[in-house]
């Protein structure tokens, strides 16, 4: 089968022809339908995460059809639709484990990083750790779900129960939070690049009640503030912006340093805190939401030869919403 592979930091996916073995006791073998475009994937390309291997066929938002069980698996058969997220596995045994924390989980691995994801025709899995997908939905409209809303609805929750909510970053996780914060109740203040305009104005349409520059001051103190955007300098600058008593979640997986700010910003029990990766349980919970909710991911396709176009757009950020690398249709050369 064919895979955009990266053989080192920096380099650019080639397309290459990959074996790919029979599914191993809990695995199951996928054949992909669509595979979301992560800004994780761009620090993977970059050489920023830690222990990192190569070659990999990066990519964490996978959807697909069941094509291969193995001896022990139960919950899927041939032929179900599945999603892959980015917790490939836990080990079940650690302390964090025991607690509940799997997302800690000191052996864990991770789809597209330490094991092989889904820019690819096909894909293997820990059937354990995927996710049951409605069958007649389209797989684009699916794959921004299984990490830009799932780890994006972890750090909501972090968030607590702010009504003011900034976005920092209006990208594929904000977009579909500010889906879920309007339907809550809550008021979204969207924060972009600046003289970023066409975001701003795609945030206002998905209900945003403010939007403006990362470097502009709200017109309104905010409860609390998810970074999305992985940029150290938006953590005094959320600061600054969140009342007495409210928080800055900071979500992504890799960020720039933090500059040296003065303690007057952090004080008035203001906190800081960081969202690491999801649980099964995370996937369950946010998965029911956004099909009670109805979200409507905004996506730009891809075909799989185009990855590294898709994620040249997303550095630049370029894109609204999210990009999806989509599987050609079948008798497709």
């Amino acid at each position: 089968m064919k895979a955009m592979r990266l053989t080192a930091p920096g380099a650019r996916l080639r397309l290459e022809e990959v074996g790919l073995p029979p599914a191993g006791e809990h695995q199951i073998g996928i054949t992909v339908e669509a595979c979301g475009v992560c800004r994780t994937d761009l620090h993977l390309l970059d050489g920023e995460l830690p222990h990192s291997r190569y070659p990999i066929t990066p990519g964490h938002e996978i959807v697909g059809r069941v094509a291969d069980v193995g001896p022990s698996v139960t919950r899927f058969r041939l032929g179900d639709r599945v999603g892959v997220p980015w917790l490939a596995h836990a080990c079940g045994l650690c302390r964090y484990c025991r607690a509940g924390q799997e997302n800690l989980c000191e052996y864990a691995l991770f789809t597209g990083y330490s094991v092989d994801g889904g820019y690819a025709e096909q894909v293997l899995a820990d059937g354990r750790f995927c996710l049951p997908l409605p069958p007649d939905r389209p797989a684009a409209q699916l794959a921004p779900l299984l990490c830009a809303g799932l780890i994006g609805y972890r750090a909501y929750r972090a968030a607590g129960s702010a009504t003011n909510l900034g976005l920092y970053g209006f990208g594929a996780a904000a977009h579909l939070l500010a889906q879920v914060a309007r339907a809550q109740g809550r008021r979204v203040f969207a924060f972009t690049r600046p003289g970023d305009l066409e975001s701003q104005t795609f945030a206002r349409g998905l209900g945003a009640v403010w939007a403006g520059n990362s470097d502009e001051a709200p017109p309104e103190p905010l409860d609390a503030a998810i970074l999305f955007a992985p940029v150290g300098a938006l953590v005094p600058a959320a600061l600054a912006a969140v009342r007495p008593g409210g928080r800055v979640v900071c979500a992504g997986i890799h960020m720039s340093d933090i500059p040296r700010f003065p303690y007057e910003l952090l004080w008035g029990e203001r906190s800081v805190s960081s969202v690491a990766n999801l649980t099964r349980a995370d996937g369950e919970e946010f998965l029911g939401l956004a099909a009670q909710l109805r979200l409507e991911p905004t996506v730009e396709p891809f075909p799989l030869s185009e990855a590294n176009l898709a994620l040249e757009r997303l550095r630049k950020g370029e894109l609204q919403g999210a990009a999806v690398l989509v599987a050609a249709p079948p008798g497709a050369p």
